[in-house]
């Protein structure tokens, strides 16, 4: 039989990348992406940030004690959306199939690659790296081998900026030395099990005997895991399916608690996942809110209705009813709407129900950021902003009623900052 090769892209510190990208005088320096406010989570870190042990989903504040010379911006999904769609569409022009996993990961398996040798695999994953870059301008590490896992291994090893293939005659080499938690599958529970039996490393793993593994992790996962752990991987490269759900939350940086804030909250949520449900091209019917109390007790309330809608109106007051009933004593930190029972969207006439009194909606958010500033917000570090004369730029600095901003872009390389009054009117802002 032809040998198989999977190929599996990973873009390096993907959200940082773009940051340093569009923003060159930033270019070799520590970046952190994610939220501003005292409760905000790491989304991105460069590698130079990386350096001094700051890394994704880590507390901004540890973070920037880590690396307190390290450059915090918010995160700009537009933006890096933007970018994802550039490098899928390279993917999908080599290989008729492509499975995203993330915004900035994906495996692909060309049929071109069918029986190759491992180094025309090697020379076509340099092709799609360089093909990347010339369509993105950012950096991706490529890994290669017989199936999914192994090619996700060798990505991890070829980071960054690198390209690994794995060839069949050195897989247990590279997979026996590496701990049991870097097979899919293997979480803190089944670790903890492997280790009580004296399991370290996939090597290990792979030298049990198949009855000793199931009696340990159960019939279905142990099996599975015995598989991978010898690199046995025939799983099928395949597209994802579609969404069973859009959602968006937000952490605050303050707790609220007033029902007005609660509203103004529920209604930039909505708006966010609806964003998404109108892109998807389909109607929801179950409105789920989600809120999280000070004391970090979660409560959740649904409604499921007889016809799908894409009503921002509709679905907001649905959200903003439920809200009410899910909205604990004392304060609320974090609060999220998701939509669901998503279908096909129908003509209007077959589904729109008796519309709702308009309810006012606030300026809609990224998800798991804090709200995108308002025309009539203080500037805030990261913000893009137009200028008639100096251009593209983004806010460095602002405070006490001045703001500083950086005028660059991709194209025109590191720029000059110039400070203005924060309501220059002739500073606006810019889409990124």
């Amino acid at each position: 039989m032809a040998a198989r090769w999977v190929l599996h892209l990973d873009m390096d510190a993907f959200f940082a990348s773009a940051e340093q990208l569009t923003r060159p005088t930033l270019r070799d320096r520590p970046v952190l992406v994610g939220g501003l406010g005292p409760r905000a989570v790491v989304a991105g870190a460069s590698y130079q940030a990386r350096v001094f042990g700051a890394r994704s989903a880590m507390p901004m504040g540890q973070a920037r004690r880590l690396c307190p010379h390290a450059v915090v911006l918010p995160a700009r999904f537009v933006l890096y959306q933007a970018l994802s769609e550039r490098v899928m569409g390279v993917l999908g022009a080599a290989a008729p199939v492509v499975e995203p996993v993330s915004l900035d990961e994906a495996f692909l398996e060309p049929p071109a690659l069918a029986g190759a040798s491992a180094a025309e695999v090697e020379a076509f994953g340099a092709r799609l790296r360089a093909d990347v870059r010339a369509a993105s301008g950012l950096p991706a590490s490529v890994g290669a081998g017989s199936g999914k896992q192994l090619a996700k291994i060798a990505s991890e090893l070829a980071k960054p900026d690198g390209l690994r293939v794995v060839a069949p005659d050195e897989e247990r080499a590279v997979l026996g030395p590496l701990p049991v938690r870097s097979l899919w599958g293997v979480g803190p529970v089944a670790e903890a099990a492997l280790l009580k039996f004296g399991v370290r490393t996939v090597g290990e793993l792979a030298a049990m005997d198949l009855r000793e593994v199931t009696g340990l992790l159960g019939t279905a996962v142990g099996t599975e895991l015995h598989r991978l752990a010898r690199g046995v991987d025939d799983r099928p490269v395949a597209p994802r399916g579609a969404a069973k759900q859009v959602s968006a939350e937000t952490t605050f940086d303050a707790d609220l608690t007033a029902m007005a804030d609660v509203h103004d909250a529920v209604a930039r949520m909505t708006e966010a996942a609806h964003r998404r449900l109108v892109a998807s091209g389909r109607a929801a019917r179950t409105v789920t809110v989600k809120v999280r109390s000070a004391d970090f007790v979660t409560a959740s309330r649904s409604e499921t209705t007889a016809a799908a809608s894409t009503d921002l109106a509709v679905l907001t007051a649905v959200a903003q009813r439920l809200a009410r009933a899910a909205v604990p004593e004392g304060g609320v930190r974090l609060i999220g709407v998701s939509l669901a029972g998503l279908g096909d969207d129908p003509p209007p006439a077959l589904f729109e129900p008796v519309r709702a009194e308009p309810v006012p909606v606030a300026e809609p958010v990224e998800p798991a950021a804090p709200a995108v500033p308002g025309a009539d917000r203080p500037w805030r570090p990261g913000d893009d902003v137009a200028h008639p004369e100096h251009g593209h730029g983004w806010v460095q600095g602002a405070g006490h009623g001045r703001v500083t901003v950086r005028f660059e872009t991709r194209s025109t390389g590191p720029g000059r900052a110039l400070t203005f009054d924060s309501a220059e009117p002739t500073l606006t802002r810019a889409d990124p």
